[in-house]
């Protein structure tokens, strides 16, 4: 008689736990995913810088999207106050997006297997299982629960409960502007290229995606930047996180609910601190949203029978560009080890003997990058590490860029 199929529950339906449950399926294994929210996911169009980690990733569950990926960039810029070019570094890569990615995965999951509105309430470890219970009153019942629900994890925060994100001190403003609506100059000088301008103490960086529809033809992209920018927790974030009826959100906003304020601040301070070609891109932003920085790091990820991966158990400032690159090596490792070892608890322990270590240092690479978007440092070696990292040369050559992990 054939052996049963191993049975994997999967918390979590964003890229992460769906590439995880395309990992552990091609493995044999038989796996639902479960999302919390009740509608499709979107990424409000987020752009996503591809590194061959991940390239490499999607090979190993059959997806090969070949040139339509995104947007294909051979050079980095680095432009000063005044717009003059300051800097200039070869670097072929190809930027895509959120929702290019994300349809990917869910297109090559099966649609029986992926259900929406099931939000994780807690987790039992049995002796030979776990039990998953949802709020709506049901449980499911499997041999390995993947905890991929984000950096609000329930699952870290039922075995972690004293691991929390902290806020890094700096905010990003992120937006997507239409290519046919930047200015001639804001075209010619940035649209090409992964461009840079680094005022003091803060940085912009913004690259080609593609449109709507994942449309890559020429005219019909969208330029996407993010702008780093300090902002004291206690005063400045709460002011950010409080919408127009005076309610303060806690950790992000809804874009629409971004105070007129707020944005019109931003759009004022780009006048003085940002090349005018990054001006005309800001100027000419619809939504902008806002992001604010944390750092996460789990001391575990692996608790028997249930593992953590990607932000559920890690999360790294954007510099690094590798959140996602991250979460597919996680789950790639996850499922490696369960097929190296007969039993589950062991396989996690091996999984996770990886990719803490594995983690933190990109948690560690992350930060050394964000050094210098502060407003204060206590000690000089802080002051020549941030000086060092703000720096048309470092940043260029090490932003979103894995290469650190290759040494």
């Amino acid at each position: 008689m054939p052996t049963q199929a191993p049975r994997a529950i999967v918390v979590g339906g964003s890229m992460g736990g769906l590439f995880a449950a395309l990992s552990l399926l091609r493995a044999g294994w038989d796996v639902h995913v479960y999302e919390r929210v009740s509608v499709e996911l979107s990424g409000r169009g987020a752009g996503i810088v591809t590194h061959p980690e991940l390239v490499s990733a999607l090979a190993l569950v059959g997806l090969h999207p070949g040139e339509d990926l995104g947007v294909f960039m051979d050079e980095r810029r680095t432009l000063d106050r005044s717009g003059n070019l300051i800097g200039r570094y070869h670097c072929p890569q190809t930027a895509t997006s959120w929702n290019r990615l994300f349809q990917m995965l869910r297109d090559a999951f099966p649609a029986g297997r992926y259900h929406l509105g099931k939000e994780l309430v807690g987790c039992e470890i049995r002796r030979d299982s776990a039990l998953a219970r949802f709020s709506d009153g049901s449980t499911v019942e499997a041999e390995l629960i993947v905890g991929a629900d984000g950096i609000r994890s329930t699952v870290r925060q039922q075995f972690l409960p004293d691991v929390k994100s902290v806020y890094a001190g700096y905010v990003a403003w992120r937006g997507l502007v239409d290519e046919g609506a930047l200015t001639p100059a804001a075209h010619r000088d940035l649209f090409p290229y992964f461009a840079f301008c680094l005022p003091p103490g803060e940085q912009m960086l913004g690259y080609p995606v593609a449109g709507p529809n994942d449309d890559l033809r020429p005219g019909h992209r969208r330029y996407n930047f993010v702008w780093y920018r300090p902002a004291d927790e206690e005063t400045e974030l709460k002011r950010l996180l409080t919408d127009e009826s005076g309610h303060t959100h806690t950790g992000s906003i809804p874009p629409p609910l971004i105070s007129r304020n707020s944005v019109e601040e931003m759009r004022s301070h780009s006048d003085e601190v940002l090349a005018p070609q990054f001006r005309d891109l800001v100027r000419v932003t619809e939504q902008p949203f806002l992001q604010p920085i944390y750092d996460l790091g789990s001391p575990r990820m692996a608790f028997s029978r249930v593992a953590l991966v990607g932000d559920a158990a890690f999360v790294a400032r954007p510099h690094v560009g590798g959140g996602v690159a991250k979460a597919f090596g996680d789950a790639k490792a996850l499922t490696a080890a369960l097929e190296a070892e007969q039993d589950v608890s062991s396989a996690l322990e091996r999984f996770e003997a990886e990719r803490v270590a594995m983690g933190r240092r990109i948690v560690d690479q992350a930060r050394r990058l964000g050094s210098y978007m502060r407003t204060r440092f206590d000690t000089a070696e802080e002051r020549a590490l941030a000086e060092r990292h703000q720096t048309p040369a470092a940043v260029m050559s090490e932003t979103a860029l894995l290469n650190f992990l290759r040494d």
